[in-house]
């Protein structure tokens, strides 16, 4: 058989998958809509007559090209000897470059996978990061989500309270190698209380990887953060988890994904069953088939639980039914032929605009499905894309260093109190100690010792690329939502903050400690991990918080009392709703004259602007009537560049 990338006469061309999008069909299990590949005839390799699913080698090519190249022309001439020419990406069209440096950078480009996992919580989230982990080397032996003596702890739980609690409350930055590329993986806290750091750190990925409980299907926080993806049309993977466990059937969880989420599915894997018992997957592009050992399962070796692949023709391979058995045989001939039915082909583009969503079903705890799924992954997860700016769209490939700060977190190291903002880097080539423009503020500052992480760990960088994440030094300069560059001035999105859902009111155990509470509370208020509310001429004690969730609260207590040497208790305080204020013909806003109106509790946030907090829904709406010249905002966006 030929490897993509070979023509019949051995010629190397470049590969490339031409596809269909065919009418769906509807299928059985509730209504659920199935897909099919296929591919354009001159990309068919042995195709079984008694089958209708082809068979599809995924594209080696780079990812960058993959996603923007026109369809393929005639390989140009080489260039004359000692020159290097790259493909270079801009906007949607690729043209040819000499520079070296170019041709690095777009190489670098190609090598960076940036995504996040997003789940309802207990849907197996850290357990899947681990895995991964495993897979890259990084890790030999995964943690124990639950703390229990004897155990490790999860790499990408790292704070105390997330090892005593056995969830994640933080996002982690998990970097490591795979196949010759550098997966940046960021692990998103899935509880709801913390839905707005999740919110952030998704705008810092290019891809995600939803993960489903095959007996719960699509759960409440899973419909949260879906639909941040799909406002950011980034494109979305599917892993229906716990397989080895009783769960439902697969069309009709494919039906809830299709109708509850808006989102097209194409199996690749497809699970088997044999009396009921989950027995492997069958993978419909490759013809193969991944058996289950239900004896290895305490395996914590990577791939531990999957036996030799059993490599078929088709399905008509009689060593099918000798593994699964006449029933086990005849419900998988069934199914594929059932899938193949929809008539489907896998449609490139509308997987990365986020239309269609590739699934896979395996058991992260035992390590079952998840290389079935890597190799899939690192071929179809597309490269870092253009990113939107107040300059207009910029590529990845672009020759200036640019990155927008998505996190901010303190005190990684209790011993030396320090701050890390978490950079996005978008283009360009950073390089350690280089000078670049903090447009917010208008200064130049130089970032040295910048560091890559796996969770708490880090290590010091010399260089990276767009779809890296960087931990710079913070002095108190940067917030969420800031960018820099070495180049023109310009600002990417900005990242707003919501109107949370809690509110209480912050008293001190130890009035002496008054300084460590300020310093504790603003920087943990400038991380995104509450939200503070003072009067404008308030004093230390009158602090206000708000959050997401009742969790928040419990980690702010925690936080300062671990972190900050801080005592603190919450009073119950009359407030149910937020609203950030502006004014509807552009001025400033006059908080003395506001809280003349009497509108509500006027206050301000960390970044000193003006909040209204309301008692009910009587007083809001009663604001909003009285005072038609202002603005009663849920979301607030940070100031990005300054107005001269």
């Amino acid at each position: 058989m030929l490897s993509p990338g070979v023509s019949d006469d051995g010629a190397a061309q470049a590969s490339h998958v031409q596809v269909r999008l065919y009418p769906r069909a509807r299928l059985r299990g509730g209504g659920a809509r199935v897909h099919a590949l296929g591919l354009d005839p001159d990309q068919h390799h042995r195709h079984h007559a008694a089958t209708r699913s082809h068979r599809v080698p995924l594209p080696d090519v780079p990812a960058v090209a993959r996603r923007h190249a026109r369809p393929r022309a005639p390989r140009p001439a080489q260039p004359a000897e000692g020159a290097r020419e790259e493909a270079r990406i801009e906007g949607r069209r690729a043209v040819t470059t000499h520079d070296p440096a170019e041709a690095r950078r777009v190489h670098e480009v190609n090598r960076r996978k940036t995504f996040a996992i997003i789940s309802h919580p207990d849907a197996g989230k850290t357990t899947l990061t681990e895995k991964l982990l495993l897979y890259g080397g990084v890790i030999q032996l995964a943690g124990a989500v639950k703390a229990k003596r004897g155990r490790a702890a999860a790499v990408s739980d790292w704070m105390e309270m997330e090892r005593e609690r056995g969830i994640s409350i933080t996002t982690s930055v998990l970097q490591f190698p795979y196949r010759g590329l550098q997966m940046n993986l960021l692990d998103t806290p899935g509880h709801a209380d913390f839905s707005e750091d999740t919110y952030r750190t998704l705008h810092a990925v290019d891809g995600a990887v939803m993960l489903l409980d095959c007996a719960k299907g699509v759960e409440a926080q899973t419909k949260k953060l879906f639909r941040v993806c799909k406002q950011r049309a980034i494109p979305i993977f599917s892993f229906v988890n716990k397989m080895d466990r009783p769960g439902r059937d697969a069309f009709e969880l494919i039906g809830e994904v299709e109708s509850v989420l808006g989102i097209g599915v194409y199996p690749i894997t497809w699970p088997i069953f044999r009396s009921g018992v989950f027995r492997g997957v069958y993978h419909r592009l490759e013809h193969q088939v991944y058996l289950f050992d239900a004896k290895d399962a305490t395996s914590s070796a990577a791939g531990g639980s999957e036996k030799a692949a059993v490599k078929t023709s088709g399905l008509d391979d009689p060593r099918l039914m000798e593994e699964l058995g006449d029933e086990g045989y005849k419900q998988l001939r069934d199914e594929a032929e059932l899938l193949d039915a929809a008539g489907d082909s896998f449609d490139t583009a509308k997987f990365e605009r986020g239309e269609v969503s590739p699934m896979f079903f395996g058991s992260a705890i035992n390590n079952f499905g998840l290389e079935a799924f890597l190799e899939s992954f690192i071929k179809l997860m597309p490269a870092p894309p253009p990113r939107e700016t107040t300059g207009g769209a910029l590529a990845a490939t672009d020759a200036h260093f640019s990155g927008f700060v998505f996190k901010i977190q303190s005190n990684m190291d209790r011993a030396h109190r320090d701050r890390v903002a978490f950079v996005r880097v978008c283009s360009g080539r950073f390089e350690r100690g280089m000078k670049c423009k903090h447009v917010r503020t208008k200064r130049e500052i130089r970032l040295a010792n910048p560091t890559q992480f796996v969770a708490q760990e880090r290590n010091v960088v010399d260089e990276a690329f767009a779809g890296d994440v960087l931990g710079v030094y913070d002095p108190g300069v940067f917030e969420i939502g800031d960018t820099i560059t070495d180049g023109p001035e310009f600002a990417f999105e900005e990242i707003p903050s919501f109107a949370p859902e809690h509110f209480a009111r912050l008293v001190m155990a130890d009035p002496l400690r008054r300084k460590q509470l300020q310093k504790g509370i603003e920087q943990l208020a400038q991380e995104g991990t509450i939200q503070l509310y003072r009067p404008p001429d308030a004093r230390a004690g009158d602090i206000v918080l708000g959050a997401v969730g009742q969790l928040q609260l419990e980690v702010v207590k925690h936080r300062l009392k671990a972190e900050y040497e801080v005592e603190v208790r919450y009073e119950g305080i009359n407030v149910m709703h937020a609203r950030w204020i502006t004014r509807k013909d552009g001025a400033d806003v006059d908080l003395q004259a506001l809280a003349r109106a009497r509108p509500g509790l006027v206050v301000v946030d960390v970044r000193g602007r003006p909040v209204v907090l309301f008692s009910g829904d009587w007083q809001l709406n009663g604001a909003v009537n009285d005072l038609p010249e202002y603005n009663f905002l849920e979301t607030a966006r940070g100031v990005v560049m300054r107005k001269d």
